[in-house]
């Protein structure tokens, strides 16, 4: 499952995520990608080009924004004050680094491609410690991973593509030992690393490649981009009222339409699952109860009506596992 950045936007959100996180753990093995909170990323890009301009009081207001709103946080939802104190200690080392990404930026008035990438990387990696602690202080058992561990890339620093079989072997020898034991891993999306150990990122919106990655790896029975719509719509819903969900649609339309502009999709997230014929679902985080759309070889053998709960939902889906939603 992977949760995108307005599915943990704020404390609110991530409380959705954990629950069903918690719902479907119950009966599947489960990994989980998440993306930085909404917003986050763009701040740390700007954070970079003001360092790179030498407005180092612009970086300081930037990163002290982000580490205000990510500690708020933190103490909405993590009771527990050793929990807390651990998971603001990680944080903290990760602002540090920030700091230092900066300040060696504006040393320069130089942003080299690998620096904008450890800087805009920064943003998953508190999220996902954040998001593993939540699931813990709800009877979840995770731990945060960041994908540099797992994901080995070439060295093509903003749009790097995975080496699958090295990728795989990490995945199997990181990731299979923690689904045995019930472990939920709660994995960095968005980046990876080359050989050496160097921190790249698979290009904005990269998570969902992340998450299609990592369930080709472990030769998952489905991959979930959880996000804040309903699913694949048939056009636009600013400009066609009446566009509906697509129940079911095949790989190689949805990647067309990724092509073409759908928002939805990052374009390369097909790739990954399309060999092994993975399922991939879009769904929505804050509408858990609808199924969303389904993304297979071939699609449906008819066209289907827009779906409701319970009808063409995902192997762990039950309405029993599922979060009330209160309507707005």
């Amino acid at each position: 499952m992977k949760f995108g950045g307005t599915s943990v936007g704020d404390a609110s959100a991530i409380q959705k995520v954990v629950d069903i996180v918690r719902g479907a753990s119950r009966g599947s093995d489960l990994a989980v990608v998440v993306s930085a909170m909404s917003g986050v990323t763009n701040q740390l890009i700007d954070a970079a080009t003001q360092a790179q301009a030498g407005n180092r009081q612009s970086v300081e207001m930037i990163l002290e924004q982000l580490r205000k709103r990510h500690d708020a946080v933190v103490s909405a939802l993590i009771r527990s004050v050793p929990a807390r104190a651990q998971v603001n200690r990680h944080m903290e080392q990760i602002f540090r680094e920030g700091e230092r990404l900066c300040q060696g930026t504006a040393l320069l008035r130089e942003l080299t491609l690998r620096a904008r990438d450890s800087i805009s990387s920064l943003g998953e990696r508190l999220s996902a410690p954040l998001i593993a602690a939540a699931l813990m202080e709800c009877g979840v058992a995770s731990e945060a991973i960041e994908a540099t561990e797992l994901i080995q890339t070439d060295s093509c620093h903003g749009c790097a593509d995975p080496h699958m079989d090295v990728t795989g072997e990490r995945c199997e020898a990181r990731l299979r030992p923690l689904l045995q034991q019930g472990v939920v891993p709660v994995v960095t999306g968005f980046i990876g690393a080359t050989s050496e150990g160097v921190l790249t990122t698979l290009g904005r919106g990269g998570s969902d490649y992340s998450a299609t990655i990592l369930g080709a790896a472990l030769d998952a029975d489905e991959v979930t981009i959880w996000t804040d719509v309903d699913g694949l719509m048939t056009a636009d819903p600013r400009l066609v009222p009446d566009a509906s969900t697509i129940a079911e649609i095949s790989y190689c339309e949805a990647e067309e339409m990724a092509r073409l502009g759908a928002k939805v999709l990052h374009p390369k997230t097909l790739r990954p699952v399309t060999q092994g014929g993975i399922p991939l679902w879009i769904r929505n985080t804050f509408a858990p109860e609808l199924a969303g759309t389904k993304i297979t070889p071939a699609g449906p053998p008819k066209a289907l009506p827009r779906t409701t709960a319970g009808t063409n939902s995902p192997a762990w889906y039950s309405e029993a596992q599922q979060p009330r939603v209160d309507a707005d």
